[in-house]
């Protein structure tokens, strides 16, 4: 996974021109920069809360499920593994898959796409299927501080993964409209991973500080 660049050869001196980063990669890059500021600043304030409610932390981590969101975790992280695959395949203008369906070494782009949205996508109703029972519980966005801290964290990253989806979709249905799967299309399936990463991470985080550290 890198920048896609190009190079073109000058007719008269046969001198390769200076090959430069693609410009949507390079600013993918910029733009996940400020979202890392973005998500610092939610760490900020959950850091900040619980420092003030230390009692409180105690008392309302003991309602979550560790072992179901490491499970979900694990499938999230799981989906940057065939995130990545696709990269691969749209590297080599292979948008479909050129044998079996279920001949996972010959899948092209959209498939391996396809399996990472499936995965994020239950991701997501994890998230939602746990939130429901922790308001269940008593546990609300307005229920406390904890309820504040933990709903606008995880909250937040989940809206993020959901327009991760979202540019799955695209990326898709972009193979199937053009008529040749060319360079274009293989820098949005990178740029969209390079996206897909870096929630990925996020949630890394958001899970050894929420759920692991006590």
């Amino acid at each position: 996974m890198g920048f896609v660049t190009s190079t073109s050869i000058s007719p008269a001196t046969s001198a390769p021109a200076i090959n430069r980063p693609n410009v949507v990669a390079v600013g993918t890059i910029v733009w996940l920069g400020s979202e890392v500021m973005f998500f610092a600043g939610l760490f900020a304030i959950y850091f900040t809360l619980k420092s003030t409610s230390g009692a409180l932390w105690t008392a309302e981590t003991a309602h979550l499920n560790i072992p179901y969101a490491a499970v979900n975790t694990t499938i999230l992280v799981l989906s940057s593994v065939t995130c990545q695959m696709g990269v691969f395949a749209a590297e080599r203008l292979q948008p479909r898959r050129s044998g079996g369906l279920f001949q996972f070494w010959k899948w092209g782009m959209v498939e391996w796409f396809a399996l990472s949205y499936i995965m994020g996508a239950i991701f997501v109703s994890g998230q939602v299927l746990e939130y429901a029972t922790l308001v269940s519980e008593g546990i609300a966005f307005d229920s406390n501080a904890y309820g504040s801290a933990f709903y606008l964290t995880t909250g937040f990253h989940a809206l993020h993964v959901t327009g991760g989806l979202i540019a799955f979709l695209l990326v898709i249905g972009r193979a199937f409209a053009v008529k040749t799967f060319g360079h274009k299309e293989a820098t949005s399936a990178i740029v969209v991973s390079y996206y897909w990463h870096f929630v990925d991470v996020v949630w890394i985080g958001l899970f050894a500080v929420i759920y692991i550290i006590r």
